[in-house]
């Protein structure tokens, strides 16, 4: 795998960090600025809309720059961003600083996919896509409670700036390793936009909604489930995060393994797997070691689904799949929301903490229904294309030549 793909996961790292780091110094940030917890929440829920929105904006902005360029571009707007929210005199400041940022999410990760997926044989893509989402997970083992341990012993101000420098790391790494890859030539953004009317695509991208927020449907209340229902003092939601970003770290490099091999049944088994894991983690939520494997499991079975989705939407968007891409990332985001929502009304309704799991479970198989609807379709096209190419080929029957005595 090439050396420039190093480049991107130090991208991508920054990027997760600044992303979940937030949740565990939400108590720090409200007292500092004198609101509520819930208030200030919203710093989690703008920097996931501002992923949904910016994917496509800032993807369309840069259809006249190399993608190379517009790496660096969006990382500088990342550590800008940063360091907004790390000087930020009141709230409202803060909460922009935190949509700055989200502005570079999905339009790395989506330009970066093309990226990773360009610099490697075909037979390898997904592999490269998921060294780059391995920066995503690994910041979830290291960055997050590293920078939680350090907002909550230097002040979150700091952990920021910590970010930051993380963004310019990866700025240097993008300038230094990635090679020049100009925007293809003839690519307009009524090209990129004409990928969105391919089913495969739109069909590709509604799996990444139900199935990712599947995952959050249970991961956003982990810290009650595990504390009230599992019994775990709160001092131990860290290290199971760690638990839940070890095991996304593991599903991410084996979806990227196999689908390579064998995408769709890549995506049979993982979403699959999801959807028993997250009925069952009603059960074993009740128990201390059953709901730490558990949580594992489910960061892995999740993970595993992100490089066969990414690599399927770049497949049929061929030709134009800098956009279709990126929006794929800001899918992910839209799930996060979406199964966040669902979630809490399922708790608010006294179903109790363990509720959103059966929430998961019906998103995770909804989208493996969708997975069979897709590769149904594509049976059917391929055989339609076969008999037209048949067809074409088959010699017209000739008409006799009279006979003339």
């Amino acid at each position: 795998m090439p050396l420039a793909l190093l480049a991107l996961a130090i991208g991508a790292f920054g990027i997760g960090t600044t992303e979940f780091v937030i949740m565990g110094l939400l108590p720090e940030v409200a007292a500092d600025f004198g609101v509520t917890v819930p208030t200030a929440g919203l710093l989690v829920t703008g920097y996931a809309l501002g992923v949904v929105a910016g994917a496509p904006v800032m993807t369309v902005l840069g259809t006249k720059v190399s993608r190379k360029r517009m790496l660096m571009l969006l990382m500088g707007l990342f550590i800008a961003g940063n360091l907004l929210s790390a000087a930020a005199p009141v709230f409202g400041v803060m909460l922009t600083g935190r949509i700055v940022a989200s502005l570079a999410h999905g339009a790395f990760f989506g330009i970066g996919s093309v990226v990773a997926a360009g610099l490697v044989a075909p037979q390898k893509r997904a592999g490269a896509i998921a060294l780059m989402f391995t920066g995503l997970t690994v910041a979830n083992v290291v960055g997050v409670p590293l920078g939680t341990f350090i907002g909550q012993n230097a002040g979150w101000r700091t952990t920021f700036v910590v970010v930051a420098g993380l963004g310019v790391l990866g700025l240097l790494g993008v300038a230094r390793l990635v090679p020049d890859m100009p925007k293809p030539e003839g690519v307009r953004l009524g090209h990129e936009l004409a990928a969105f009317r391919n089913a495969q695509v739109l069909l590709a991208m509604a799996m990444t909604v139900l199935g990712f927020g599947g995952v959050f449907a249970a991961v956003t209340y982990v810290a009650p489930m595990m504390t009230e229902v599992a019994g775990f003092a709160g001092s131990s939601v860290t290290w199971l995060l760690v638990l839940f970003g070890l095991g996304m770290v593991t599903g991410n490099l084996i979806g990227g393994r196999f689908a390579d091999r064998a995408l769709m049944p890549m995506l049979y088994v993982s979403l699959g797997g999801l959807t028993l894991v997250l009925a069952l983690f009603t059960v074993t939520a009740h128990h201390k070691v059953a709901a730490a494997l558990t949580l594992a499991l489910i960061g892995a079975l999740g993970f595993a689904t992100v490089p066969p989705l990414q690599k399927r939407v770049l497949d049929h968007a061929h030709g134009a799949p800098t956009l279709a891409s990126a929006v794929n990332i800001g899918a992910f985001n839209l799930g996060n929301a979406l199964a966040a929502w669902l979630g809490g009304l399922v708790i608010a309704a006294g179903l109790g903490y363990t509720a959103p799991n059966w929430v998961g479970a019906l998103l995770a198989g909804s989208a493996l229904l969708l997975a069979f609807l897709s590769a149904a379709l594509q049976r059917r096209d391929e055989a339609r294309e076969a008999q037209e190419a048949q067809a074409t080929q088959e010699p017209r029957p000739t008409t006799p030549e009279p006979v003339h005595l």
